[in-house]
């Protein structure tokens, strides 16, 4: 793998389909749901909850060698009568599955779709939000959070009351999440626990948008 190829972070929910990336060496991706940035150069699997001690995490990658579109029937021809078998799927051939010197945690629970990361990322990552590529001030807001303390998640969901918020960055604190958008104009739709940075004052005044996340941080009861 190089440092600048391709790798999709997707989701492993069930030891079956390990068992078809490891031993059939292919995955299966929706069409309808699939990322457009397709298809990669590897896929890297992050495992949920039936996988014991490996769950939230990045563990096992494979290299893409080749992809087909078939319906969810053709792939899985035992569950003839599941609601999705006539729908179409990307059948992504793979290499063998390789394990990553070290696995690659998430901090909190959360739930991923795709990920899209490089070959230096994966390898050097210690924390899913380590893996997640954005423009220069969301990296730069990222490593300053890190080297105050700040735990923060990247490219995440806030629920407030019925709505749900796609922010930039996250901090999860004791009395609500503060998000933390960074665009030239302030979000159109109102959220109470929300940070707005424009990217020239993160480029110009970061230690001022740190301190401004630390009194949010208290003002919520801490981080949590």
């Amino acid at each position: 793998m190089n440092p600048d190829s391709s790798v999709l972070v997707a989701v492993m929910n069930s030891r079956h389909d390990f068992a078809l990336a490891r031993e059939s060496r292919w995955y299966r991706i929706p069409q309808k749901t699939a990322p457009k940035f397709f298809p990669p150069d590897f896929i890297a699997f992050y495992c949920t909850r039936p996988f014991g001690p490996d769950a939230y995490s990045v563990r096992w990658y494979a290299q893409v060698r080749g992809h087909e579109l078939l319906t969810r029937r053709d792939l899985l021809p035992d569950e003839p009568h599941h609601p999705r078998a006539s729908e179409p799927y990307y059948k992504l051939q793979l290499g063998p599955l390789l394990e990553l010197p070290h696995p690659i945690p998430s901090q909190h629970w959360r739930r991923l779709t795709f990920v899209l990361t490089t070959g230096e990322r994966l390898f050097s990552a210690w924390e899913i939000n380590d893996l997640i590529l954005g423009p220069h001030e969301h990296d730069l807001m990222w490593r300053a959070l890190k080297e105050a303390g700040i735990t923060a998640e990247r490219g995440y969901a806030i629920r407030e009351a019925r709505a749900r918020y796609h922010v930039d960055l996250a901090v999860p604190c004791a009395q609500g999440d503060i998000g933390i958008v960074i665009r030239e104009r302030k979000p159109r739709r109102s959220m109470e626990n929300l940070l707005h940075f424009t990217p020239q004052q993160v480029n110009e005044h970061l230690n001022h948008c740190i301190e401004s996340v630390r009194k949010a941080i208290a003002e919520r009861g801490g981080a949590r």
